[in-house]
């Protein structure tokens, strides 16, 4: 595992891909910053991150034989990854809102963004994004983000965190193969923010009523509305907290 570390960039993502565009890097190489000034999240989202108080950083990963079908299990790895640490700190009512974003309660406190390179139908590599709010202790009109230390009222070790965080990622993308594949399906279906509860969504730049009952291989929202179950797409559809 080569680990960089960099004061300040602008994506630790576009970063990462900037370094493998100019030169070969090993294997889970991994780019972190004490400050990321355009940090990107799902469908354009921005990111927004106080400088040295939270966890900032891309991890590069090479595949073998991963179908581009299968792409979304990586995320669903990664998301899973990631609640086995916060869970083992403690954090309370931890779930994953769909596709990747890692809650405690209704409060956002980790934000997933991976991009992945195709050839033909194979799957060659992924730049996996992570941010988690760890030390801050002030999101202005973010009403729905919280950091680690205001669940806890700890102040986190942001260097043995990241420990913790990549140790966990490292073993559970080993387990990407069709073997495991149903149980991860599962997993992740368990711990659904909102799973099996009625909720409000936005589709179409309507305010509707739904229930989620999972989500597809493929990675697409299953929805349940009045009986039908409908399936959508990222930027089909938009939680109402």
């Amino acid at each position: 595992m080569l680990i960089i570390k960099v004061g300040a960039t602008d994506s630790t993502n576009l970063h990462l891909k900037r370094m493998m565009a100019e030169t070969e890097l090993p294997d889970f190489t991994v780019l972190t910053a004490n400050a990321q000034h355009k940090g990107r999240g799902q469908a354009g989202t921005h990111w927004i991150s106080e400088p040295g108080k939270n966890l900032t950083f891309s991890v590069l990963k090479y595949f073998e034989g991963q179908e581009a079908s299968g792409g979304f299990l990586i995320s669903k790895v990664v998301s899973l990854a990631l609640v086995e640490v916060l869970h083992a700190l403690e954090i309370p009512e931890l779930s994953i809102k769909w596709p990747n974003d890692i809650m405690s309660g209704n409060q956002k406190i980790c934000g997933i963004l991976i991009e992945n390179t195709l050839k033909g139908q194979a799957l060659i590599h992924s730049v996996i994004g992570i941010g988690i709010n760890v030390n801050q202790s002030d999101f202005k009109n973010l009403p729905h983000a919280a950091s680690l230390s205001q669940i806890t009222g700890v102040q986190h070790d942001l260097d043995a965190l990241l420990d913790r965080v990549l140790n966990s990622l490292e073993k559970n993308l080993q387990k990407l193969d069709k073997a495991l594949g149903e149980g991860i399906h599962r997993s992740y279906d368990h711990l659904l923010f909102r799973r099996d509860s009625l909720a409000e969504f936005e589709i179409g730049g309507k305010i509707v009523p739904g229930i989620i009952r999972g989500v597809s291989p493929d990675g697409t929202l299953l929805l349940d509305r009045e009986g039908r179950l409908e399936s959508y797409a990222l930027k089909e559809i938009a939680f109402r907290l």
